[in-house]
């Protein structure tokens, strides 16, 4: 290929995984707010289950006639591809608890600390480095996170550390994607993902879905307690456009970062921060406060900082290999 053509195929694949970014924000802001919507009837483990059940009929009977046959599923990482499915459980699962007690935009934007975490975990676990300001930036980002929690007054919610845990465990799998996401598909990355739904969302069922504790213990957890029952024909509509959310969420969001460089696409998921602001007030009618607002701008500003940063750097880097 010539030097054109390598441009114009590197242009048209940024294109694409931009759109398929964005693309995934609206699938996974439909997902949370059609969770939270249903959060107040049903168990948080069949929520799940029935998504990613709904989720894989939609990769086996959409997505994979697409992108190649059952040859797909098979890997050579399947412990790797566990792991990573286990992070985005807990990732799922504590930040859908939350969405059941705290406003939408509030999670939302506590769960925006992801990136912040995964400079972190990068440099933790993956031996990169980061400098002065990524640093700086995870520490506004933080302060940021410790406002919103508001420690020491009369409005600390300790459900707020829930998204936080959700991002931390999203920022591992991001971590793990970055060592299997060059040799493994989209399609391979959602299966093994709604996999690891199901068995885990079985398990819990099986142990909790008998509502023998329904409606003990603190509020928060009566999401996770409540007896299963058949839901009635008139919420399956829901059910199923959290399903289509997951399935086609899920499929997006892989091909927008394997498509495209993180540093371009990633900043795309902040477009999630306005949606959840329009749908927790036009839905469930709430606004966040002034102190809210503040945590919320320095989560996300430290958030597009880090990303600009990235942008910067590559564009030095490429700047110096082109002039050697």
């Amino acid at each position: 290929m010539t030097q054109a053509e390598i441009t114009q195929t590197t242009n048209r694949n940024t294109l694409y995984g931009a759109l398929s970014v964005l693309i995934a924000v609206i699938f996974f802001s439909m997902n949370d707010t059609s969770i939270k919507f249903l959060s107040g009837g049903y168990a948080l483990h069949q929520i799940v289950l029935i998504r990613s059940i709904l989720g894989l009929g939609v990769l086996f009977a959409v997505l994979m006639p697409l992108e190649g046959n059952w040859q797909l599923l098979k890997t050579k990482r399947l412990g790797l591809h566990l792991i990573r499915g286990m992070c985005v459980v807990v990732a799922n699962m504590t930040f859908f608890l939350a969405l059941a007690v705290l406003p939408l935009a509030d999670a939302v934007a506590v769960f925006f600390v992801s990136p912040l975490l995964i400079t972190a975990f990068s440099v933790l676990f993956l031996g990169e480095t980061a400098g002065i300001h990524r640093w700086t930036a995870v520490g506004v980002g933080l302060v940021g996170v410790v406002i919103m929690l508001r420690p020491g007054t009369e409005n600390f919610n300790l459900t707020m550390i829930l998204p936080l845990l959700s991002a931390a465990a999203y920022a591992m799998l991001h971590v793990l994607t970055r060592k299997i996401g060059i040799t493994e598909s989209a399609v391979t990355m959602t299966f093994y993902i709604q996999i690891s739904f199901i068995v885990t969302c079985v398990v819990i069922g099986l142990a909790l879905g008998h509502g023998r504790w329904e409606g003990q213990g603190p509020e928060i957890l009566h999401f996770m307690l409540r007896t299963w029952y058949m839901p009635p024909v008139s919420d399956w509509w829901i059910f199923g456009l959290i399903g289509l959310a997951s399935g086609f969420g899920g499929y997006f969001i892989s091909q927008g970062y394997r498509l495209a460089e993180a540093s371009v696409v990633a900043p795309l998921e902040y477009v999630a921060m306005p949606i959840s602001v329009i749908a927790g007030l036009f839905i469930f009618g709430e606004w966040p406060d002034p102190i809210a607002w503040i945590g919320i701008t320095l989560i996300v500003g430290a958030g597009l900082y880090v990303f600009w940063r990235e942008t910067v750097n590559n564009v030095r880097l490429k700047r110096r290999s082109i002039r050697r």
